[in-house]
């Protein structure tokens, strides 16, 4: 099973994913906006660092990209934003799965109890 210190690992992951989530629909969503600069999503490196430090806890961090411009300003690539989500989901789905699992875990031990 999961120690404290992994579940709020895991759910700190799992809130960073579902802003990265929110962010890529609206990237896509104004993909035609002039002067619009794509959002980016970052928590990976503080969540191992907070694994390090025995938390766990790490709070997503967002900025715009630096990516060059079309000449309307914007900067949203469909492709990269597809394939980002993609990734995306499978790492929710996998983080999901973890907890599913831990949780299937503690329901087992208190039926045997």
């Amino acid at each position: 099973m999961f120690d404290s210190v992994s579940f709020v690992a895991i759910n700190s992951a799992l809130d960073g994913l579902a802003l990265r989530q929110r962010v890529i629909a609206d990237n896509v969503a104004n993909i035609q906006t002039p002067g619009f600069l794509a959002g980016r999503v970052s928590f990976e490196e503080s969540l191992a660092a907070a694994v390090s430090d025995g938390t766990g806890a790490t709070t997503p961090a967002t900025s715009r990209s630096l990516a060059a411009t079309r000449e309307d300003g914007n900067n949203v690539n469909l492709d990269e934003e597809t394939l980002l989500n993609v990734e995306t989901n499978l790492r929710y789905q996998l983080a999901t799965q973890a907890v599913d699992g831990t949780f299937s875990k503690l329901r087992t031990a208190m039926r045997m109890s």
